[in-house]
């Protein structure tokens, strides 16, 4: 056979199996999967509908109908979960796909920035999309790579593109502090080292690094607004503010006139107050929020994202400040969930997960917001419809309703009288497509 006649094969071949692909993908598109469940929490309704059929064609809820509906489709896919309780793909508004809960005798979070190559962060991230989508958690808000310039922007494309399964993603890319801000400290001040952030002062610069991080894909912009925190002569929580009222106005109003949103992370004091006074959208962990915080919040329409089990991870020793500090954070923390919590304050569940090993539960979150004053059913609405809310996605993710993005997860019982019910999975459903099944009947 001639080299011509070889490659003329070769292309024929090429264009048959191209034509086989894209006819699979449009069939799954067309497909159509019903999934029966004994009971559905929908995001919305105050209470659990029982035995219900989701219908779902590419990618999206079709209906949701009773089990036993006479008008369901014959020639569907039926996954049927027997009596587990069906709930929309869930929502973590606070991730760090990069950091992975680095142990201190490994080096922690300095040898991230100074011995790990990209290649092998992303390899660990790629990892860590994968166990939020297995664990039920169909979206997430990651904010910011911790030194991995704009590798979320990258794992976000891979994953919509289908090269590895993941959540869908939000991403914020570098995040945004002042000289002095951030990590990496305490090496000797002649040497220049990686920052775990992009490094700004005054508002020139922080606008221009605003400009710089929108134009490079991020969806929300990150800023600290603290950053060490101690505690004083009288054992109060003092946080060191970092941007100032007048930086963080630049930044805002710059990512504002792009159509998208900032992430202040701000513990308290002085920093969260220029949080709040300089337009943040969301206040990520507010570890202590005063009376006039929480009514400032409330009038400005700001989002609370507590990340709340993070604090209770690797606590120093009882007799050092470091320690004292640990567990005050927690003490104060609890009283402003509370405060936050009865006044109104819109709350989002988000984890810091990434600042615990990402094997562990991410829906270990939600009892400590019961533990803390919310209903289960609130707070399994903080991760559904209050999330999808802070993300501009209302009535597209978070919910199990007509027309919304087919992202579904499940759980045996009932997670309305043990919440823990959620940490342990046994479906997941993201754009149609089944990640999970550890249920017995799929025909």
């Amino acid at each position: 056979m001639s080299a011509v006649r070889i490659v003329a094969w070769l292309l024929l071949v090429s264009l048959a199996s191209g034509a086989a692909r894209a006819a699979e993908a449009v069939a799954a598109r067309e497909r159509t999967t019903i999934v029966l469940a004994g009971a559905l929490i929908d995001g919305v309704a105050a209470k659990p509908r029982p035995s219900v059929a989701v219908v779902v064609r590419a990618g999206r809820i079709v209906s949701v109908r009773d089990r036993g509906s006479p008008d369901l489709p014959r020639d569907a896919e039926v996954i049927d979960l027997g009596d587990a309780t069906l709930l929309p793909g869930l929502i973590d508004t606070h991730t760090h796909i990069f950091l992975q809960g680095e142990v201190p005798a490994e080096g922690g979070y300095d040898a991230q920035l100074l011995k790990h190559p990209l290649a092998y962060r992303v390899a660990r991230a790629t990892v860590a999309v994968r166990s939020a989508l297995e664990q039920g958690f169909t979206t997430i808000r990651d904010v910011e790579t911790e030194g991995a310039g704009y590798g979320d922007v990258g794992i976000k494309q891979a994953i919509e593109a289908g090269i590895i399964p993941g959540p869908h993603m939000f991403v914020s890319t570098v995040s945004i502090s002042t000289t002095g801000g951030y990590q990496l400290e305490d090496y000797a001040p002649e040497l220049t080292l990686p920052k775990g952030a992009q490094l700004i002062d005054g508002p020139v610069e922080a606008r221009k690094a605003a400009r710089e991080q929108l134009d490079h894909g991020a969806d929300w912009i990150k800023v600290y607004m603290t950053h060490r925190s101690w505690l004083d002569g009288a054992g109060n929580l003092v946080s060191q503010p970092t941007l100032t009222v007048e930086e963080l106005r630049a930044i805002v109003d710059e990512t504002h006139g792009w159509g998208r949103k900032v992430a202040c992370h701000a513990y308290n004091g002085i920093g969260l107050q220029r949080a709040l006074d300089g337009g943040c959208d969301t206040l990520e962990h507010g570890l202590e929020l005063g009376d006039a915080q929480i009514q400032q919040m409330l009038r400005q329409g700001t989002w609370y994202v507590p990340t709340v089990a993070v604090y209770f991870k690797d606590w120093d020793p009882a007799g050092t400040a470091s320690g004292q500090r640990d567990r005050k954070r927690t003490a104060v923390h609890e009283v402003s969930f509370r405060k936050a919590l009865k006044a109104g304050v819109k709350i989002a569940f988000g984890t810091d997960a990434g600042g615990f090993p990402w094997n562990e539960s991410i829906a270990q979150e939600f009892a400590y917001y019961v533990e803390y004053g919310m209903t289960p059913m609130q707070a399994i609405q903080t991760a559904t419809t209050r999330a999808a809310e802070l993300l501009g996605r209302a009535g597209q993710l978070g919910v199990v309703a007509e027309g919304a993005g087919a992202d579904l997860m499940a759980v045996r019982g009932d997670p309305l009288k043990d919440i823990h019910r959620l940490e342990s999975p046994v479906f997941v459903m993201k754009d149609g497509h089944v990640y999970r099944n550890d249920t017995q009947a799929v025909r």
